[in-house]
C-alpha cells in the first residue's frame, strides 16, 4: 500500500480523500485540517490532525490548499527529504520548500463540495524532480484516473489559463444569459439543451469548426440588433469583444 498524507480540507482535499479511500493501493495515513470537524464525515477522526508537529512521514504528502498558502505550509512541514507535492494549476514546483523532494499533482477539474465527480476521467498533470518520484506520482494518479500526463510548470501555467477560458469564463457567460432570460420573464431551462449540444460537439469537432451564430456568419444586421437590445454596458462590451474575436478566428485584434 502507498501511504499518503493530505494537507488541507477544502474542495480538492475532500474530493481526493473520497477518491483515495476507494483505491485498493492507497492508504490515507493522515489528513491535516485546522478544523478537524470539517473532515470527520470523510475519514476516521483519529487520522485527522491540526498540529504540523504531529505530521508523520509517508510515501507522499499532498498539499491541497490555496495557492497563497502553499509556500508557508511547505515550510512548516516537520521533516526533510520526503516527497511533497501541491495541487495548484498555476503555482510553480519551485514554490515548495526545497528541504523536501518536490512535485505537482494537479487534477484538472472544477470542484464543488456538494457535487460528486468521476475521477476516472479527470486528467492529472504530474511533475517531479526525479524519475523515481514521478513514477510514484504516476502510480498514485493511475489508481484513480485513466488520464495521466507529464506536464511542466510552464505548460501547466498555459493549461490553467486555457481552463479559465473554457470553464470559468464560459460559466460566467451562462450567468449573463440567465440574467437576460430572467429580466425578460424567460426560463433559463430553455437554453440547457443548446448548452449541452454545444458542449457535446467538442467531442467530435475542433472548436473553430463547431462555431456558429451571427458573428461567424458576419450577420451585421443581427449583431447590431442585439447590441441595440442590450441596455447593460458590461454585457454590451462583452458582446462586442466576443463578436470581434469570433470574426477574427480568435487572432489578435
Amino acid at each position: 500500500m502507498i501511504q499518503i498524507t493530505i494537507i488541507g480540507s477544502g474542495n480538492v482535499a475532500q474530493h481526493l480523500i473520497k477518491a483515495f479511500s476507494a483505491s485498493k493501493i492507497i492508504e490515507i495515513k493522515q489528513v491535516f485540517s485546522r478544523k478537524k470537524e470539517a473532515l470527520h464525515h470523510l475519514i476516521e477522526f483519529e487520522k485527522i490532525i491540526d498540529d504540523y508537529n504531529h505530521l508523520q512521514t509517508a510515501d507522499l504528502h499532498i498539499i491541497a490548499v490555496s495557492d497563497n498558502a502553499i509556500s508557508e505550509v511547505s515550510e512548516q512541514l516537520p521533516f526533510n527529504n520526503q516527497l511533497v507535492v501541491h495541487t495548484s494549476g498555476t503555482s510553480s514546483i519551485e514554490l515548495l520548500n526545497e528541504k523536501n523532494r518536490r512535485g505537482v499533482f494537479y487534477p484538472l477539474q472544477t470542484f464543488s463540495k456538494t457535487k460528486e465527480v468521476d475521477f476516472s476521467i479527470i486528467p492529472f498533470c504530474l511533475e517531479a524532480e526525479n524519475t523515481a518520484d514521478f513514477k510514484l506520482l504516476e502510480t498514485v494518479a493511475k489508481s484513480i484516473s485513466t488520464a495521466v500526463y507529464s506536464i511542466s510548470s510552464e505548460q501547466r501555467k498555459a493549461l490553467h489559463v486555457a481552463a479559465v477560458f473554457v470553464n470559468n469564463f464560459t460559466n460566467h457567460l451562462y450567468h449573463l444569459g440567465q440574467e437576460i432570460c430572467e429580466e425578460n420573464q424567460l426560463p433559463f431551462a430553455i437554453l440547457r439543451p443548446l448548452i449541452q449540444e454545444t458542449a457535446d460537439k467538442i467531442n467530435t469537432l475542433d472548436p473553430v469548426d463547431a462555431q456558429t451564430g451571427p458573428a461567424k456568419r458576419h450577420d451585421s444586421n443581427t449583431t447590431e440588433a442585439h447590441l441595440a437590445f442590450l441596455q447593460d454596458e458590461n454585457k454590451k462590451n462583452i458582446y462586442k469583444i466576443l463578436t470581434q474575436s469570433i470574426q477574427h478566428n480568435g487572432k489578435k485584434l
